[in-house]
C-alpha cells in the first residue's frame, strides 16, 4: 500500500500499512485497480470520441467511479469490485461500438480476477507507484493529475445529479485518464495537461454552483443554532444537497426534526430548503473529524453523504447510513433515495428529552450576499 492523496498522510510522505483515514491495504488496492480500470475505459472512451461516438452512461459512471476513491468516501471492498467488473463491462461495451478489434496491452485490455483476494492481488501491481515514467517530474505531473481529476469527478458526479452536465468535462476527464499509462509525453505537455485539469475543475464548479442555486436558490444569510429541541431526529453530514432534501421530504409530518454536522452547516443558508421545512432545525456538533466523539450523543439516527466517514465508533454503529458513493463494510447504504430505513430508525430511537441551543451562527455568505451590498461597501469607504 502506498498513499498520499491526502494532506493528513502519515508522517507527511505516504500512508503505506493503513491509511490515517482509516483505508486498509485491500481497499487501497481496490481504489488503485479502480483507477486502472478506469484508465482502460478511458482510452477507449476517447478513441471512441474520435469517431463520434459518446456515452453518456460512460461519462457518468467515469466520475462516479474516481470520485468513490477519494479520502474518506468508500471504504467497502464489496463496492469496489461491483464498480471494477462495471468498469470493464462497460469499456468492452464500447469496444464493439468503435469497431477496434485491436487495443495495445494495458488497462485497455486488463481482466479483472473472479475473486477478492485476486482483485487485491492485482490492484497491487498497478498502484501510483507503477505509472510508467523515467523522469520523476513527469511522474509528480501524474500523480498531480490524477488526484485532480478525482476532485473534478466529485464536483461534477454532484452536478450531474441536479441536472447540470459539460461534456467538455468528461473529455477531459478520460483524455487526462487515458494518458497516465502514456510514455511519449514530456513535462511540458503534462504542463499543460495539469492546467487543463484546473480549467475542468472550475467549468465542474461552475456546473455544481447552477445546480444547487437554480435548484434551492442563492444562499442568503441565516441564522442556525448550535444545539438541539425536543423530539426525534435524523443528522445528515458530507455535502449532498439531493439526498437533504430526499430526507426532508420524506420527514414531513413525521415528528422528526432535521440537523446537519460538519461542512453540511452552509445547507441552512439555502432559502428552498429553509423556508419550506420547518423541521430542518439545526447543526449538531462541530468538525466532520470529530464525529467519533460526537456522533455517540447523538440520539437519532445519522446518514453519510457525499465523503466524510470515519470508522464507526460501536456505540452509534448501528444508527449509521451511507448513500451515494459513501460506503463501510456491514454499515446499511441508501441506493435508491428511499430513506425509509433511516427515518425508522430515527422513529424507533429517543430523540433529545429537551430543548438545548448554545449559541447561533450564522451561514449563507455566499457571492450574490457579498455582492449584493458591495456598491455600499465601496460608499462606506471612500
Amino acid at each position: 500500500m502506498f498513499c498520499y492523496q491526502c494532506e493528513q498522510t502519515a508522517k507527511g510522505t505516504g500512508c503505506t500499512v493503513q491509511g490515517v483515514c482509516g483505508k486498509t491495504h485491500e481497499v487501497a488496492s481496490l481504489q488503485d485497480l479502480l483507477m486502472y480500470s478506469l484508465m482502460g475505459l478511458s482510452q477507449v472512451a476517447l478513441e471512441a470520441r474520435k469517431k463520434g461516438i459518446t456515452e453518456r452512461d460512460v461519462n457518468v459512471f467515469t466520475v462516479k467511479a474516481a470520485f468513490s476513491t477519494l479520502t474518506n468516501v468508500d471504504f467497502d471492498p464489496d463496492r469496489f469490485t461491483g464498480l471494477i467488473n462495471e468498469s470493464c463491462h462497460l469499456r468492452e461495451a464500447l469496444k464493439k461500438k468503435t469497431g477496434i478489434t485491436s487495443w495495445p496491452d494495458g488497462p485497455a485490455v486488463f481482466k479483472p480476477a473472479s475473486g477478492l483476494e485476486d482483485l487485491i492481488k492485482q490492484g497491487e501491481e498497478v498502484g501510483i507507484k507503477s505509472y510508467p515514467a523515467d523522469n520523476p517530474d513527469v511522474l509528480s505531473l501524474k500523480h498531480t493529475v490524477l488526484y485532480g481529476i478525482k476532485g473534478v469527478s466529485a464536483y461534477a458526479d454532484h452536478a450531474q445529479i441536479l441536472g447540470k452536465e459539460d461534456d467538455s468535462v468528461y473529455a477531459y476527464v478520460h483524455e487526462g485518464l487515458a494518458a497516465i499509462q502514456s510514455t511519449d509525453m514530456g513535462v511540458d505537455e503534462w504542463v499543460a495537461m495539469a492546467l487543463r485539469c484546473g480549467e475542468a475543475a472550475f467549468r465542474a464548479m461552475e456546473l455544481l454552483d447552477a445546480g444547487n442555486t437554480e435548484t434551492y436558490g442563492h444562499p442568503v444569510p441565516t441564522n442556525v443554532p448550535l444545539g438541539h429541541k425536543k423530539g426525534k431526529a435524523i443528522l445528515l453530514s458530507g455535502h449532498d444537497l439531493k439526498d437533504l432534501e430526499e430526507i426532508l421530504k420524506q420527514t414531513e409530518g413525521k415528528g422528526i426534526n432535521i440537523y446537519t454536522h460538519g461542512e453540511m452547516l452552509a445547507t441552512h443558508g439555502y432559502p428552498v430548503l429553509k423556508e419550506k421545512y420547518p423541521h430542518f432545525y439545526g447543526q449538531f456538533g462541530t468538525a466532520w473529524q470529530k464525529q467519533q466523539k460526537e456522533f455517540a450523543d447523538f440520539p437519532g439516527a445519522i446518514l453519510m453523504t457525499t465523503n466524510c466517514i470515519q470508522r464507526p465508533q460501536k456505540v452509534y454503529k448501528e444508527n449509521l447510513f451511507t448513500s451515494g458513493m459513501v460506503g463501510w463494510p456491514d454499515i446499511p447504504h441508501i441506493s435508491d433515495l428511499n430513506f425509509k430505513p433511516v427515518i425508522d430508525r430515527a422513529l424507533e430511537l429517543p430523540g433529545f428529552e429537551d430543548d438545548y441551543v448554545e449559541k447561533e451562527v450564522t451561514v449563507g455568505f455566499a457571492r450574490n450576499s457579498v455582492l449584493g451590498v458591495a456598491d455600499l461597501n465601496r460608499l462606506l469607504y471612500h
